[in-house]
């Protein structure tokens, strides 16, 4: 009788910690998001979002205001489509910009938001149109490549 009381709480003490590890797994891999609260989306268009995912952060100031929810191609004008769900309690000026940026030299990709100064907010559907794409590093370092080049011609 003692040995399967034992075997009993060694097992529930196995799984316990399978969800603790499960769970630590899906918050550092940004999977998983805790947050009950009330959402409005709105609409982004880039011609580049390099490594950007859905679940990704948008912030603003540093604090996190909201989270990608979904990303798509427009084969009409060729871009990338973000929508991102804000918290209802985090309202921004039409005229707000959003890019693409990202945490440490080779970090994980997020939103940032630059409030504009325009009195009317971004409502449920708003299209934003102020964006800047993502910065490529490979793009940068042919760039540099290619000015070196030509400087010793």
């Amino acid at each position: 009788m003692q040995r399967s009381k034992n075997d009993v709480w060694v097992g529930l003490f196995v799984v316990l910690g399978a969800v603790a590890l499960l769970f630590l797994a899906l918050k550092s891999a940004n999977l998983l998001s805790l947050s009950f609260e009330k959402t409005y989306t709105v609409t982004a268009r880039f011609d580049n979002i390099g490594g950007l995912k859905p679940q990704a952060a948008v912030r603003s100031a540093g604090v996190v205001v909201g989270r990608v929810a979904s990303i798509r191609f427009d084969d009409e004008t060729f871009q990338a489509t973000v929508e991102m769900a804000m918290e209802e309690r985090f309202k921004f000026p039409k005229d707000s910009s959003v890019k693409i940026l990202t945490a440490g030299l080779l970090g994980e990709q997020y939103l940032g938001l630059e409030p504009g100064a325009e009195e009317a907010t971004w409502a449920a559907g708003d299209v934003i149109t102020q964006t800047q794409s993502a910065l490529v590093l490979e793009n940068l370092i042919s760039q540099f490549l290619f000015s070196k080049a030509g400087d010793n011609k």
